[in-house]
């Protein structure tokens, strides 16, 4: 604990600066705390220091060259000095190798995390973690706070499968408790099922593919009740939805961690990167066993673009809205899709009458890809459709209707 939190006090005062974290010129300090900030030491009575696995909390994390230097004659990391083998293809020519790829990037992304944060209302550095997509972050705190074969974790079936992935991965085991059929959480029976071992509590909102956000209200029943462990509220499309972000309630409640990513609103799914906000304490851990440089200078760059172009990301929202809503109501008039569920997402789930995974194949075969759901809890011969280009859509409609038609049961 005492590693823990010395390592953060120097990471905070790097954080806090405007500077590079990694500025060379920055003398190293020792932070001495008064008796006042002991009695409140978040690493001495939090919730990481209550619920993380021994060995991590006594981790001392890999120390890269870039944790102190970043300037000069760098002969520190054994780099290629003579530069890239090769570029991006728009940077070859002509030759721009601005982002200096033969060197590491830095290991804590601040000026990424100093704009996300402002973006996301004022969540401070030390309050972000950042990823290789969300699933990065899914993991670390499975292997973080999980002793494997003895703890466990929930989860509200259906939801994202990479929770149940990682558990089994880590030998973590799972506690379902699935969700009503209008995919509503059932709140007093996680809580009621959820003993000493359920360390992390997943709720996916909105959902997948449910595609329903979980009312705020109800994240902080979990976060005031009984539940001793972490609650993980996994905000993969929460810019689509009007119901807000639970990272208003990390300042709130020191349990509680969000998890978001670039890759749905944002329209960046190919540079992988997500984001976990959530108490410094747990943050500082994630931080201490993920790979030393896991966040790389091009993905870096594009992020930090994405986050000068909010106007961008507003306008593709609204649009995709817009679309949704459209082939929402085109989904209702077609007499074999007895349900279309609402929506708080870029995608719609909607029942037909039988037959939906022969419908789904069929339309791939025809180029249209969409998600055969029908194998999940309360979504018996449902499909689920991401919402696309106006065109797309309308290609969609017509091979659905097509594909009823050829392979459909009437009845």
């Amino acid at each position: 604990l005492h590693f823990l939190r010395h390592h953060y006090c120097h990471r905070r005062c790097i954080d806090s600066s405007s500077d590079s974290i990694c500025n060379p010129h920055r003398q190293r300090t020792t932070t001495t705390m008064s008796r006042e900030e002991k009695k409140s030491d978040p690493y001495e009575s939090g919730v990481a220091a209550r619920l993380a696995r021994p060995n991590i909390l006594a981790l001392h994390p890999y120390r890269c060259a870039r944790d102190d230097y970043s300037e000069g004659v760098l002969l520190d990391a054994n780099e290629n000095a003579l530069g890239p083998t090769s570029l991006p293809t728009n940077s070859l020519d002509p030759y721009d190798n601005s982002l200096t790829l033969e060197r590491y990037p830095c290991p804590y992304q601040v000026p990424l995390k100093q704009r996300y944060g402002a973006y996301r209302g004022g969540i401070r550095p030390e309050q972000i973690f950042v990823g290789v997509g969300s699933d990065e972050a899914i993991d670390l705190l499975i292997r973080i706070f999980c002793v494997p074969g003895t703890d466990s974790i929930m989860i509200t079936p259906p939801t994202y499968g990479m929770y149940k992935v990682c558990a089994n991965v880590n030998d973590v085991e799972i506690v379902k408790c699935p969700l009503t059929p209008a995919f509503d959480l059932r709140v007093d029976e996680m809580i009621a099922n959820a003993n000493e071992n359920v360390k992390l509590m997943f709720v996916c909102s909105p959902g997948n593919p449910t595609a329903k956000a979980i009312p705020m209200s109800e994240i902080e029943k979990l976060a005031t009740s009984s539940y001793q462990g972490i609650v993980v509220v996994d905000e993969a499309y929460v810019d689509f939805s009007a119901k807000g972000s639970a990272s208003t309630l990390v300042d709130k409640y020191p349990n509680v961690v969000v998890l978001q990513t670039l890759s749905k609103a944002f329209g960046l799914a190919g540079i992988r990167l997500g984001f976990c906000i959530g108490p410094p304490d747990i943050i500082q851990l994630m931080n201490n066993v993920k790979a030393p440089y896991n966040v790389n200078s091009l993905t870096s760059e594009v992020a930090m673009n994405a986050m000068k172009n909010i106007d961008t990301l507003d306008k593709n929202v609204k649009e995709l809205l817009a679309e949704r809503d459209v082939v929402a109501g085109r989904l209702i008039e077609l007499d074999f899709v007895t349900k279309v569920y609402p929506s708080d997402s870029n995608f719609l789930l909607f029942r037909v009458k039988n037959k939906a995974q022969e419908m789904y194949k069929l339309m791939a075969d025809r180029g249209v890809v969409t998600r055969y759901r029908g194998n999940e809890l309360h979504c018996e011969e449902c499909i689920r459709v991401t919402i696309g280009k106006k065109e797309e859509n309308e290609q969609f409609l017509v091979e659905l209707k097509k594909a009823w038609d050829e392979i459909g049961v009437k009845v």
